[in-house]
């Protein structure tokens, strides 16, 4: 019995040596940082990055804001996973659909708000033309991915992605001057235009630039983003026997104004018309919409390149929407919001590395500006350079001309940089 009490009494003393040696044996398993000295491995979790985005996917503007919807929560999840987030912090997303709705946006920029998000992207110049007011009182930035004129001047706390469509249609006005127009004097053009910022953009251009560029305006007429039939209205057009039509709406009413177009084309009227659209309305959703024979020849403009070009982010895009989202393909509103995650991610690094202590000093106005006003990037070669200019808070001014040949979207010219247009706007 004494024997068997020694060894318990032996047995308790060695475990407990063990248990204390644990410390050391863990220690002695972390990265050797070299002369026989180990650190015993941390883990730091950092905050993430709040922000809020919000998209038609459901409403009357669905045939865009599906596509942007994928593309840019797909460019997030790119980033988050793939990249480790901006600077190791996941970038948190509210994400909202509003239907294309005033109600909706307004509830949602309020919901931003109030969950202290540092920053927030629209996808379409008539919601953010709704909730803009809202979030330059609260001095939230964002931007929106579409524009107007409107919504940028005077320059507050909202940006524009790309050129706006008072840009669209400078640029597209003057190709057609240059390359197109084969008459004498002055061309006439009419407006078909939707009854919101997508097509007043394009009017306010007009209305300020049209008379210096030598061009006639002949007809304006609006029209919703429900409509079913614009014969009427186009009739009225063609008794004033315009020379070109430049239609600023989105795919479903252009995919309806096109086939009216062709219809009146079948009487004989209409004769040498060129048909020209903004960029709300001109992707691949158009073609598919009218049908490719019906949409052939027609002229647009648009702020990024076509897929399958050769730029830096181009497989990566392409690979995202293979496999998440592959009906989207060759639609080139993903890749407008593809760009839109990774210009939110470069908003918020150049930020953290710019605001003095970093990220925990992270706040609207740091990420505005520390952020949105030292941006310089080329955002992968996808559309125009970034890089902000005081007092013009369009980010990028790039766009091309594009045609549809046999069917496909075309590039027809280089890229084409928006002068800034002062609308004096107040």
């Amino acid at each position: 019995m004494k024997g068997n009490s020694l060894a318990r009494k032996l047995s308790v003393i060695l475990l407990t040596i063990i248990v204390a040696g644990l410390p050391v044996l863990a220690a002695g398993c972390g990265d050797d940082n070299g002369g026989g000295q180990t650190t015993a491995p941390t883990s730091t979790v950092k905050q993430p990055l709040k922000i809020g985005i919000m998209y038609p996917q459901t409403g009357v503007a669905a045939a865009k804001g599906q596509p942007m919807a994928a593309g840019v929560l797909d460019a997030i999840k790119y980033i988050n996973e793939e990249k480790g987030g901006v600077l190791g912090h996941q970038i948190e997303v509210i994400s909202r659909d509003n239907g294309y709705d005033a109600a909706k946006a307004t509830t949602i920029i309020n919901e931003f708000i109030s969950s202290k998000a540092l920053m927030f992207t629209t996808q379409a110049s008539a919601m953010m033309s709704v909730v803009m007011g809202i979030a330059n009182e609260a001095s939230l930035p964002g931007f929106t991915v579409f524009s107007a004129p409107s919504i940028t001047q005077p320059a507050k706390h909202i940006y524009a992605q790309m050129p706006d469509y008072g840009d669209g249609w400078a640029i597209f006005a003057d190709y057609y001057i240059k390359n197109v127009w084969k008459g004498t004097g002055k061309p006439k053009m009419a407006l078909m235009l939707l009854n919101n910022s997508t097509g007043y953009g394009a009017k306010d251009a007009a209305d300020k630039l049209a008379a210096t560029m030598g061009i006639e305006i002949v007809a304006i007429e609006e029209h919703t983003s429900t409509t079913a039939n614009e014969i009427e209205a186009l009739t009225r057009i063609a008794a004033k026997n315009p020379d070109v039509i430049f239609i600023s709406s989105t795919p479903q009413p252009t995919s309806i104004i096109v086939k009216g177009i062709r219809d009146i084309q079948a009487t004989g009227k209409f004769a040498g018309l060129t048909i020209g659209c903004g960029h709300a309305s001109y992707t691949s959703q158009l073609v598919d919409l009218a049908g490719a024979a019906k949409v052939e020849g027609v002229y647009g403009v648009f702020p990024t390149v076509s897929w399958g070009e050769n730029v830096a982010g181009m497989a990566k895009m392409t690979e995202y929407v293979n496999k998440y989202h592959p009906d989207f393909k060759n639609n080139m509103d993903y890749i407008t919001a593809w760009a839109e995650g990774l210009l939110i991610a470069k908003i918020l690094e150049t930020a953290i590395q710019n605001t003095p202590g970093g990220a925990a000093n992270l706040t609207p106005a740091n990420v505005e500006k520390y952020g949105f006003q030292m941006l310089n990037y080329d955002v992968e070669g996808l559309h125009g350079p970034v890089k902000y200019t005081a007092g013009d808070n369009r980010l990028s001014k790039g766009m091309r001309v594009f045609q549809v040949k046999s069917g496909v979207i075309t590039a027809v010219s280089n890229w084409i940089n928006a002068a800034y247009i002062d609308y004096g706007l107040k």
